[in-house]
């Protein structure tokens, strides 16, 4: 009898979450889906852009999905490194596939991402191939990103399927992790719990705009998420963004700045015009003296050194979309001084250390993304 009456009500609710999945995915947008596909002609960058796209077709790409580092490396459960793969890279790769045309392997490579990381409302944040290991919790950012290839796919062929799609995965990613202007950072399958804390560099503002522009509930619901990173603003001394905002202390943190996180906060903004000036002016400043460190405190302290061609090329695509053309290429010179130009090489055409054999996925996705504006 019980489980009669449980399997009662779990047909009741997945056809209670179907009716709801297919009323969300049946409202139009008010808005072009043309905006989440880049317009700008900056680059010239063809051999170098060349070279990189091998790389990663050969040496990254796997029928699974993406390595997150060209080498191996011994597991560790608290990051993703070596041979395993993250639903991130997918996302970039897929962006990628869709901006270059190559549109049958954006099929077979979103179908192959479906494979390996889907969790029905959700995609895994990362997979580990040599323990067969998919993890309970989602990157709510990578989400919005493979959603937005999604778009830029349906619109760039004019197939409308590929468009309910994103639609669809919009609606049930919703479910567990956006509500009244939060977005959860991450949703655990097993748990069934969200993130009390929202990450601002997750906050992808273009995306969010397009799918919530249909109801005034939904443009409601953009207003209030664009609110909750603008007043995450560190102020014009060192004018980035807070790293999260926590919902039960309603409070932004004062943890220190992963640079390529801040830049996607700024990114974010300027896609959709929000972006301040006194940042870009920041920017500019650390790009000209090829000063974009690694990490800083929340008022701008140095913590850590080092520079990443992931960073610079975040720089390249903000500098892109906010039509300046001369720190664009500025930035870009600064990504190629990082890309592998020895022909003997097997990593040739990498943007990483050869010594090392080290290539991540992050910054080679990302610079042959910033090439592309």
């Amino acid at each position: 009898m019980k489980k009669k009456a449980a399997l009662f009500l779990l047909l009741s609710l997945l056809i209670i979450l179907t009716g709801c999945s297919q009323k969300v995915a049946t409202e139009k947008s008010t808005r072009s889906s043309a905006e989440l596909v880049k317009t700008t002609d900056y680059s010239d960058y063809n051999t170098q852009e060349k070279n990189l796209e091998h790389f990663i077709k050969q040496k990254l790409v796997t029928k699974k999905g993406i390595y997150t580092n060209y080498s191996k490396q011994k597991y560790i459960e608290s990051e993703a490194r070596g041979h395993e793969m993250l639903s991130e890279s997918s996302g970039l790769w897929l962006e990628h596939l869709a901006y270059t045309h190559q549109y049958k392997a954006f099929r077979n490579f979103y179908k192959q991402t479906k494979a390996t990381f889907d969790q029905g409302n959700q995609f895994s944040y990362r997979y580990v191939p040599a323990k067969n290991k998919k993890f309970s919790v989602n990157a709510t950012l990578d989400d919005l990103r493979i959603i937005k290839a999604l778009q830029m796919y349906s619109q760039l062929t004019k197939d409308k399927s590929y468009h309910q799609e994103a639609v669809t995965r919009f609606a049930k990613l919703q479910k567990h992790t956006m509500q009244r202007g939060k977005i959860a950072s991450f949703y655990d399958t097993s748990a069934h719990k969200a993130s009390t804390d929202s990450a601002l560099p997750y906050y992808d503002l273009l995306t969010l705009r397009y799918f919530e522009s249909g109801t005034k509930a939904s443009k409601k619901m953009y207003r209030q998420q664009l609110t909750v990173v603008q007043d995450g603003f560190l102020g014009d001394a060192f004018p980035l963004y807070a790293t999260t905002y926590n919902w039960q202390s309603k409070s932004y943190s004062k943890d220190n700045l992963n640079t390529s996180e801040a830049l996607e906060t700024l990114l974010h903004l300027s896609e959709v015009g929000k972006v301040k000036k006194v940042s870009l002016n920041w920017l500019t400043r650390q790009v000209k003296n090829n000063t974009l460190y690694n990490a800083y405190t929340n008022t701008g302290g140095i913590v850590d050194s080092g520079h990443s061609a992931g960073s610079y090329a975040l720089a390249a695509e903000i500098f892109a979309t906010n039509g300046n053309q001369k720190m664009y290429h500025q930035a870009m010179n600064l990504v190629w001084k990082y890309q592998i130009s020895d022909k003997s090489s097997p990593m040739y055409g990498a943007i990483g250390l050869e010594q090392k054999k080290e290539a991540y996925s992050y910054n080679n996705l990302n610079a042959l993304i910033a090439s592309q504006y």
